[in-house]
């Protein structure tokens, strides 16, 4: 049983979702997302999405399992949650798929954020990935995963009122000017091609905090034109090989694709014009063996603090991705 319960110190809602605990570890002998394998997993696919076996959000919402009192409320845990496969073969990782395959998994993510934003109850559709034991993940098979909210959670929110706030005062973007800066200091640049750039930005709270952001001014994937899903498609191929060569070692990381919010012009109003498409990499490892634990100042005061000097991780990525095109 799943609900929707309102922090009214963080203005946002927690999902409570019992029905989580009993995921499955997976089991050596078997993969419930190869080909014909589960059961809603077809015998035959290159990209396919499904509904998760154990959603936190549904269309069909459960029943309550409290009432609202108070300062307290809850409400039903309407929305969806979907699992993205990327590849039938179970041991591919991402940059070992084709551009042509990774496309395909583009406008997967597309026509899902498309199908998806019809519904009006939904306010935000988030496509992420996690991988690597560090993160928690138990399904080994490339895939990530799609939220639907019907809320914006925090920190997009977060995000949206920030690029606002930066649009109204200068009329201009704030990650198109962040994009700038990154191109004309340098430093920090891991990689560009003619339709993305790939950067450690200045301020990034992880060692290998990547960011991938649309050079022009792009809000969602509904907006990419062919040559722009290429791209994407070939910045995330390097930026992942570049990972996997950093220490010669499956590298963890959580990837968040950022774009804007669906069904809420009331509250952002023409948000395409100041809301930027970006993917955000979240990455626990400080080196080969070590952990950049989110612990209590990061996560009890939001004061995030980088281990590593920016630059000189940049360096690090850098050389690791000229490893990667070379091998």
């Amino acid at each position: 049983m799943s609900e929707l319960r309102w922090n009214p110190l963080l203005r946002t809602y927690t999902m409570v979702a019992s029905n989580r605990q009993a995921r499955p570890d997976m089991p050596k002998d078997w993969c419930p997302f190869c080909p014909g394998e589960g059961k809603k997993v077809p015998p035959d696919y290159e990209v396919f999405s499904y509904d998760n076996d154990f959603p936190a959000l549904k269309l069909s919402p459960d029943e309550m399992t409290v009432k609202s009192t108070g300062i307290y409320n809850a409400v039903q845990n309407y929305g969806k949650c979907e699992v993205i496969l990327y590849s039938p073969d179970h041991n591919a990782k991402l940059y070992e798929l084709s551009q042509e395959h990774i496309v395909k998994l583009i406008h997967l993510w597309k026509d899902r954020f498309i199908e998806l934003s019809k519904d009006e109850k939904i306010k935000y559709i988030f496509e992420f990935e996690n991988r690597g034991e560090e993160v928690g993940v138990t399904m080994p098979h490339p895939h990530g995963q799609l939220y639907a909210y019907p809320w914006i959670p925090l920190k997009i929110k977060t995000e949206l009122d920030s690029c606002c706030d930066y649009y109204n005062e200068h009329s201009k973007c704030l990650i198109c000017s962040m994009n700038d800066e990154e191109k004309e200091f340098g430093e920090r640049v891991i990689f560009e091609n003619s339709s993305f750039m790939a950067y450690l930005p200045f301020f990034t709270d992880y060692p290998y905090g990547v960011f991938i952001t649309s050079k022009r001014h792009i809000d969602s994937f509904v907006g990419f034109m062919p040559k722009e899903e290429e791209d994407l498609a070939d910045i995330l191929k390097n930026i992942t090989g570049a990972f996997d060569n950093l220490f010669d070692r499956p590298f963890p990381y959580m990837m968040c694709i950022h774009q804007s919010p669906v069904n809420s012009e009331q509250e952002y109003k023409n948000n395409s014009r100041y809301f930027h498409f970006h993917i955000e990499f979240y990455t626990p490892l400080r080196d080969k063996k070590r952990i950049k634990w989110y612990a209590s100042s990061e996560m009890g005061g939001w004061a995030a603090a980088n281990t590593m000097n920016v630059e000189d991780s940049a360096k690090e990525l850098r050389a690791a991705l000229e490893k990667f095109l070379k091998r």
